[in-house]
């Protein structure tokens, strides 16, 4: 019953997880992972194995992948990047052939959830408002650009004055101007949610967003306030949709207004706090994908106003000679 996990980076938390997880059904089954730098992935130095793959553009990338879940038996496949998800659920098929299950929301979901402005079309589907696009001849400031195919926050901006709107953000399509959610008005919220095979949401739990390096969260607090209600009620089965998704809102402070931001389906970085906060959206997967057993009802469970303060810690790899 060997997991893959890919593209493992600092991802420490999320891989001891899964082993205490896994050792408790099978003790000799391995955790592994796969990162384009292994010997520099923290993540990879405490797996169980590592394995070098070659960046997601590279036409060698879906082969060495599938050698590598059939040379090692690997029964879950767990991908934690956004760039993997559309390769990785297009090719389900071919890795099931193998006896490989990949722990992906189909094609046509994961697509929606990399175009951002075809994301905000599926929030409004929905009832769930989001922000205004501006028309970039008609504007109005302060806004917040963004392109509509980014991930972890890069080449975003917060445009107060007309100088600060360089000429390619205009030029470029992918840039959006956006309405600029004030955080004096607004708490950011990152919602760890469970889908189950069928696509049914068990869990929700959200995470308010204290403070985030680098695009992942630093520090964060779990709240059980309208989002929970709010999030079951408008997109409590989505077809196509399993395992874990991070879902973005921004909620008013003194008010129950709610607007939709992103969706990442996969685990977040800050899903750490979802799990020690009682959510075992691990324990689940193993269940569904390993075990045969159908997860049951709802789960609201979980501590309420969990507080999570990261700090970094060292992995030490002896002998390295890179």
């Amino acid at each position: 019953m060997n997991i893959l996990i890919t593209s493992a980076g600092k991802r420490v938390s999320l891989i001891e997880m899964f082993q205490k997880e896994l050792a408790i059904i099978e003790a000799s089954s391995k955790v592994m992972t796969t990162d384009a730098t292994p010997s520099l992935s923290a993540a990879c130095q405490i797996s169980d194995q590592f394995f070098k793959v070659p960046r997601i553009d590279s036409g060698d990338y879906l082969n060495i992948m599938l050698d590598i879940c059939r040379d090692h038996d690997i029964k879950l496949l767990i991908p934690t990047i956004d760039t993997e998800l559309l390769t990785l659920s297009e090719n389900r098929d071919s890795f099931a052939k193998i006896g490989t299950q990949v722990v992906v929301s189909d094609a046509d979901f994961v697509k929606k959830c990399r175009d951002k402005r075809v994301i905000h079309r599926f929030f409004e589907s929905h009832n769930v408002r989001v922000a205004a696009e501006f028309d970039k001849n008609r504007y109005k400031l302060p806004m917040f650009v963004k392109p509509a195919d980014g991930s972890r926050s890069e080449e975003t901006y917060i445009i107060k004055e007309e100088y600060q709107i360089k000429e390619r953000l205009i030029a470029e399509d992918r840039f959006m101007f956006l309405e600029y959610l004030d955080l004096e008005i607004y708490d950011e919220y990152t919602c760890d949610l469970y889908y189950t095979k069928n696509g049914i949401l068990r869990c929700v739990v959200p995470r308010k967003r204290i403070e985030v390096r680098d695009g992942e969260v630093n520090k964060g607090l779990t709240k059980n306030n309208i989002l929970v209600s709010f999030i079951k009620e408008r997109i409590g089965n989505i077809e196509g949709v399993r395992g874990c998704l991070t879902v973005q809102f921004f909620k008013e402070k003194n008010g129950d207004g709610i607007i939709g931001i992103e969706v990442n389906p996969r685990f977040g970085g800050g899903f750490p706090l979802t799990y020690l906060s009682g959510a075992n959206y691990i324990k689940w997967i193993l269940e569904e994908y390993l075990l045969n057993i159908e997860i049951g009802d709802k789960f609201d469970s979980w501590e309420n106003n969990l507080l999570m303060l990261r700090y970094d810690k060292e992995v030490l790899v002896h002998g390295y000679k890179g």
